[in-house]
Formats: C-alpha cells, sequence, structure tokens
C-alpha cells in the first residue's frame, strides 16, 4: 500500500500530500500520524521555509473516517471516556502540530474540504482554492460537533456568525464564496491550483529564513495575548532578528537595489 502521506522537499519549499484517494484521504490513523510526522520533519528542517499541503486525487481530505467513528459505539463499544481519549491523542493532534510549528502553510485545496477536512484548511496560514473547491462544516449531518479545533480556528478566518452558519446548517460553501468571505484568498482553474500554490510559496520564501519563521510565531501567538504581552514578545524577537547578517544583508540589498542574499543566520 502506497504510503499516507508524502514529503517532498525542493528548493526551501515542501509539499505535503495527503495520500488516500480511494478514501478521499479520510482522517484515518494512519493520515493522521503521517501528517503530524510530515509537519514535525519540516519544523525539524531549517532548510525549509514554506509548506504547501494539498490532497491527491479528487479531494482535499473527507474528514473523519466514518468507519472508525461509527466502529466506536457499534463495534468496539468505547465508554465516553475512551472516546475522549481517541480524540485527544489522535485527531486533535494536527491542530497541536499546526498550531506550534514555525513554517508558514498553503493549503492547496483542491475538491471537496468536509467536515474535518475544511477544519484542516482553516489550520493553515493561507489558503488556495481551485474552481471546483467545497467547504462544509458538516459535523452536525452526523450528530457530531467538530472534534479537532474546528470551532477554535474557523471562527477567527471567517468570523463567529458566517462560522455559526456553516456549522448551524452543515451545508457546504462553493469556492467563490469561500472566497468572499476571506476562508480562502485566491480561487484558481483546477489545473493551475498547485501552480498558483508554488507561486505563492516562491514568494514567501525570499523573505529572510529566521525573521519569516519569528514572523509567524509572532502571529500565531498574539492571537491569545493581551496588546502588552504581544508588544513584549514582539521587542524581544526584534533584539534577536536585529543581530543577525541577514538583517543587515536585507538593508545593504535595498540599499544597492540588488536581490538578497540570505543565509538563514
Amino acid at each position: 500500500m502506497s504510503q499516507p502521506v508524502t514529503l517532498q522537499r525542493s528548493d526551501r519549499i515542501a509539499t505535503i500530500t495527503l495520500n488516500r484517494p480511494d478514501t478521499r484521504n479520510a482522517l484515518s490513523g494512519d493520515v493522521v500520524d503521517g501528517l503530524v510526522d510530515a509537519l514535525a520533519s519540516c519544523e525539524e528542517d531549517t532548510a525549509i521555509s514554506c509548506i504547501i499541503l494539498t490532497g491527491a486525487g479528487k479531494s482535499f481530505s473527507s474528514g473523519g473516517n466514518l468507519n472508525e467513528i461509527s466502529d466506536m459505539t457499534a463495534k468496539d463499544a468505547m465508554s465516553p471516556v475512551e472516546i475522549e481519549n481517541w480524540y485527544t491523542t489522535g485527531i486533535q493532534k494536527i491542530p497541536q502540530k499546526m498550531n506550534e510549528i514555525t513554517v508558514p502553510v498553503i493549503a492547496a485545496v483542491n475538491g471537496h474540504a468536509i467536515g474535518a477536512g475544511c477544519d484542516l484548511t482553516t489550520m493553515a496560514d493561507m489558503r488556495i482554492a481551485a474552481e471546483d473547491a467545497i467547504f462544509a462544516e458538516s459535523f452536525l449531518r452526523v450528530g457530531l460537533i467538530p472534534g479537532d479545533g474546528g470551532a477554535w480556528f474557523l471562527p477567527r478566518v471567517i468570523g463567529f456568525a458566517r462560522a455559526s452558519e456553516m456549522l448551524f446548517t452543515a451545508e457546504g460553501i462553493s469556492a467563490k464564496k469561500a472566497l468572499e468571505w476571506g476562508l480562502v484568498s485566491q480561487v484558481v482553474t483546477n489545473e493551475n491550483l498547485l501552480s498558483a500554490a508554488q507561486a505563492l510559496a516562491e514568494r514567501v520564501v525570499a523573505q529572510p529564513p529566521t525573521a519569516l519563521r519569528k514572523g509567524k510565531a509572532l502571529m500565531r501567538a498574539t492571537q491569545n495575548m493581551s496588546l502588552d504581552d504581544s508588544l513584549q514578545m514582539a521587542a524581544t524577537l526584534q533584539g534577536v532578528l536585529q543581530q543577525l547578517s541577514d538583517h543587515q544583508e536585507a538593508i545593504t540589498a535595498i540599499m544597492e537595489k540588488r536581490k538578497p542574499a540570505f543565509q538563514g543566520h
């Protein structure tokens, strides 16, 4: 059987692909583990400055594996405590890892992004959708709620009212509406999805590597900070970054009207 998640590296850009097209890239246990491992590998690799996350086949991700979820009670007779543990030690590893890594992530969304698949897109820093993309916070259709962090991420991306509409109606929205609501920043033709994501990633990796990662860390951390704490964190990080050679190289390159050559230090 092929790997559930693949990882390719090229010129400071890593491409992580959910690779179970036969299940529309459902987030079964092996896919969860493969994705978390790939994210961790990219975080540890200082040569990586941007990640493109996408799905193999015709869908980004159909969300949780319904067979696994059904088996918890119908077959395995799991208790509420056991089910709770299944979430905290399973699929919830994805939002934890996505929120802690400092490498910027672009979700290149092809086809359906349903339930936990929709939530996965919101955990990325940037999102590009193909014209055929459909986003649905569809948990209530199967009598469940977002168990993967979607209730935390989605309102931060599109606002509380629109996130509530998506959750409470369980209806999908088109790529066009996703663009109108700010869920994605671009909608492109299906055939141009990965090239558009690659072009955006190349703009990202043109920045100083250390400052880029620190900038993401600041953006993520300040979502749950007071202004004073955010300012203090920014000042501390500036004290580090202004000592790096990349800072001086950036200034020199601007003054000399040339492309900078960053070294990551």
